[in-house]
């Protein structure tokens, strides 16, 4: 399958390095307070704050990566049906995925902040005498989920149409882009209380339910997309529909998991010191995803210096990074849960070991993928395109990048340790500097001032990561170290 370009109509926009979140499995015998941990309603399973580490995080992270998969395959499908209304359509799918994606960092915030909140509530016995302190913060954060939601259709209202011309948008683009984001900014809040329900029953040790839910989604997707857009002659406004007409039921799917394993019934709630308490984990983690793609877009503009099938040639090599990267990131759900629990019971020496044996499994994830990459990553992007510039940029940013591989698995398990910490600060002001502010000026004179070649910048990506996960390292070590 080839690389579609298009003139200017063809726009490439990376996917972007993160940690996804998913959600863990629920809690039983083993912790000092078990008779009454034990969620109301749920099967008996190991409780987090007892038991082998590496045994949660292998348990939790499995069901946690295979839902990533059928997201990517989810995102994919999308695009393939789009390539099928030409490329138009699939020029103003990715631009105006992008746009809502911006957009929707808020919620993947709402997902990290819920966890964080959560998790340690459970780990110190909140439901010692039932689960009222678990049930108000589920209400306010379903509550702020809405909220947020509406905030998104408004931004949407008032930004949106800027941000598709600024991302290259033109004339016979912009209205198939607006197509799609119309209906999804009208739907935003499936995505954001099916981030709420995700983060919750993360925090409570259930990785199963989002999997089963996102998996089915893909499933339907396959069912809704060539109905809505071919079957009702929808184009673009099909795609965007079925989209939002799967998340709106993976959000009650995810509720009713939610509200049966607590026994309670969820009521959104405007509980403003709750609010406050919830902004300080969300905000961070909202605004380090922003950064995220943020710099994705300053990599691309510098790349599009060397000409569109570069910036493609740099796409295909990234989202297969990514597709090697799911595994690792996977451990983030297992991590924030198991780290979240203890740090709750205060059993601050089994969140170090948390810490220390997701970074001994991530080592062996990166053996195992590293040369993968390197060896097999000429086969990989053949896949993808036939085109010689294309096919040999990807290869040699997968050659390059591998050098970093580690340093991501690093990366990610110490951002997810400080998140569930409550520690999400640091996170924040790291992606500001490693995303944005050191590579948009290192690249910046290399490419521009002093005309080095494409490859550097791959190279620079290299140094800031490994340089980022020795700082993020130290760092996790010592606030583990803090804990009271």
């Amino acid at each position: 399958m080839g690389v579609r370009q298009n003139s200017r109509s063809w726009v490439t926009i990376p996917a972007v390095k993160t940690a996804a979140f998913s959600s863990p499995d629920p809690i039983s015998p083993g912790h000092p307070h078990d008779s009454e941990l034990a969620l109301k309603g749920t099967p008996a399973s190991t409780s987090l704050t007892s038991g082998s580490v590496s045994a949660h995080i292998i348990r939790l992270s499995i069901p946690a990566s295979m839902g990533m998969v059928f997201n990517t395959l989810y995102n994919l499908t999308d695009i393939w049906f789009a390539g099928y209304l030409g490329d138009d359509s699939l020029a103003a799918l990715s631009i105006a995925g992008s746009v809502f994606f911006l957009l929707l960092s808020i919620g993947i915030g709402i997902q990290t902040g819920a966890s964080a909140m959560i998790a340690p509530e459970v780990g110190r016995g909140a439901m010692h005498d039932g689960t009222s302190q678990i049930k108000e913060w589920v209400d306010n954060i379903i509550g702020m989920a809405i909220a947020f939601s509406v905030v998104s259709l408004l931004l949407g209202a008032v930004a949106a149409r800027p941000l598709v011309v600024l991302l290259g948008a033109e004339p016979h683009i912009e209205p198939l882009a607006m197509e799609y984001l119309w209906v999804t900014l009208a739907g935003s809040i499936g995505f954001t209380l099916s981030f709420a329900a995700a983060g919750a029953l993360m925090a409570l040790g259930d990785t199963h339910s989002n999997r089963n839910a996102l998996a089915i989604g893909f499933f339907a997707n396959f069912a809704l997309n060539p109905l809505f857009t071919f079957g009702l002659g929808l184009g673009v406004t099909g795609i965007a529909l079925a989209t939002v007409t799967i998340k709106l039921a993976t959000a009650f799917y995810l509720l009713y998991v939610l509200a049966k394993r607590l026994n309670i019934r969820i009521r959104p709630a405007f509980d403003w010191p709750r609010w406050q308490a919830l902004l300080k984990q969300v905000l961070p983690a909202s605004f380090n995803m922003l950064t995220i793609v943020l710099g994705g877009f300053i990599t691309v503009a510098l790349i599009g210096q060397f000409g569109s099938q570069h910036v493609a040639g740099y796409t295909v090599g990234l989202r297969l990074e990514q597709l090697l990267l799911l595994p690792a990131l996977g451990l983030n759900s297992a991590v924030m849960a198991i780290a979240g629990q203890n740090m709750g019971a205060g059993h601050n020496s089994r969140v170090a070991e948390t810490y220390q044996k997701s970074l001994s499994i991530g080592l062996v994830m990166a053996l195992m993928s590293v040369p993968v990459m390197y060896f097999l990553s000429p086969l990989m992007v053949g896949f993808f395109t036939d085109a010689e510039a294309i096919r040999q940029t990807g290869v040699t940013y997968l050659r390059i990048d591998a050098l970093a591989f580690y340093a991501y698995v690093v990366l990610f398990q110490s951002v997810a340790v400080l998140q569930a910490i409550r520690k999400p600060l640091f996170p924040m002001y790291l992606g500001i500097a490693r995303q944005l502010v050191i590579p948009a000026l290192i690249n910046y004179v290399l490419i521009v001032v002093w005309d080095y070649p494409m490859v550097s910048m791959f190279y620079t990506i290299v140094a800031v990561v490994i340089g980022s996960a020795v700082i993020a390292h130290f760092y996790t070590r010592r606030e583990i170290g803090r804990l009271p």
